[in-house]
């Protein structure tokens, strides 16, 4: 599949012109989207960029009423010779497909899906500031676009790529956040939808996550769905918790049981905590295991890492049988030299063996 998106010319003056000083998290989209179509005797269209519009859609559309939408979400961000680099782009194209394979819906080339990102980021780059906490957050989907109200998969689809400026997602500060251990939902059951990312996973989570607000903390820590013991995810992010410290601390994360997203941040945080010297493992952790270990001292940091979220220090955790402070409550000297080692990648400062910072090209 061939791919030419040809970008409207503008002036360096016009792109600084729209620069989002204060983006926030979610809201300060960009000004370009891009659009392909696919249909069963025609495959896939050629890729169409536009300014940001609304959608005109039927009301029996398949992926409106049964959930036929699957999304992507990562970033680019400015390095510090000013270019654009899109953060793993490639790995993040092939868990796109596992997630449109997942709910029966055409795979897109990984090759289109790396050159949509690039031209929108040309496109757009000019409303990201110099400020390196601030980055694009690209948002590519997928939805089943059939009229028809028949309990089947769409014949026809649409790809859409926007963004949006990001900020940090709890805040620009640093600061740890707290938790709500939630007993009654769970996120996912073995054999469903879990380990990918489909727009039906996310809604469901909604209502713990007010619970959590309602009790003062930022976010949900997930168990599993069978004997509801064991820790998976901390809201749409992926759990670690450090044992130990300094140069002989062992870095952890809940063993991946096909009902955890498998993160890209996430495998990033393994590898990168390897590179600096930490000894790593997966493992299944039980919540009675963690709130044991947190009050021998013997865990002495906890972090959440994702795309929106970075590196973010979990500080307290609220359960029904009981609070707990890890360690003293503050961000950890691991958690921390790992979240700079991430950044320092982000903006190609640091040493990339791996390739993982893509350089934007236009095709």
């Amino acid at each position: 599949m061939t791919i030419s998106i040809d970008a409207p010319a503008e002036t360096t003056a016009a792109r600084e012109s729209r620069v989002v000083l204060d983006p926030g998290h979610g809201e300060a989209f960009t000004e370009h989207m891009i659009s392909m179509d696919w249909t069963e005797g025609e495959g896939w269209s050629a890729p169409e960029i536009t300014p940001l519009r609304n959608l005109s859609i039927h009301p029996g559309m398949i992926g409106l009423h049964y959930g036929q939408v699957a999304f992507e979400g990562l970033k680019a961000h400015r390095r510090a010779d000013g270019a654009m680099g899109v953060w793993r782009s490639g790995d993040h194209a092939l868990r796109f497909q596992r997630s449109c394979r997942r709910l029966a819906m055409p795979e897109l080339p990984a090759e289109a899906f790396v050159a949509a990102i690039d031209q929108l980021i040309d496109a757009d780059e000019g409303s990201l500031s110099t400020d390196p906490s601030h980055s694009i957050y690209i948002r590519p989907m997928m939805f089943g676009t059939d009229t028809s109200l028949m309990l089947r998969p769409s014949r026809s689809y649409r790809f859409l790529l926007m963004a949006f400026v990001a900020g940090g997602f709890f805040g620009e500060d640093v600061e740890s956040v707290s938790v709500l251990v939630s007993h009654e939902y769970s996120r996912a059951f073995p054999g469903g939808t879990g380990n990918v990312k489909v727009a039906g996973n996310y809604a469901p989570s909604f209502l713990a996550q007010r619970e959590a607000e309602a009790a003062g903390c930022q976010q949900v820590v997930w168990l599993d769905a069978l004997e509801g013991r064991y820790l998976e995810e901390m809201g749409g992010m992926n759990m670690f918790l450090v044992r130990g410290r300094g140069a002989d601390a062992e870095v952890v994360t809940p063993q991946l049981t096909g009902t955890l997203l498998p993160g890209i941040t996430r495998d990033t945080m393994l590898t990168l905590a390897r590179r600096l010297g930490y000894r790593t493992g997966e493992e299944r952790i039980s919540l009675e295991q963690w709130r044991a270990e947190c009050a021998s001292g013997t865990i002495s940091e906890v972090f959440a890492c994702g795309t929106a979220a970075v590196v973010t220090p979990v500080g307290r955790v609220h359960d029904r049988d009981g609070d707990w402070t890890i360690g003293d409550g503050t961000p950890g000297e691991v958690t921390m030299a790992l979240r700079k080692g991430l950044t320092d990648l982000h903006h190609g400062v640091a040493d990339d063996p791996n390739g993982w910072l893509h350089a934007c090209t236009r095709s």
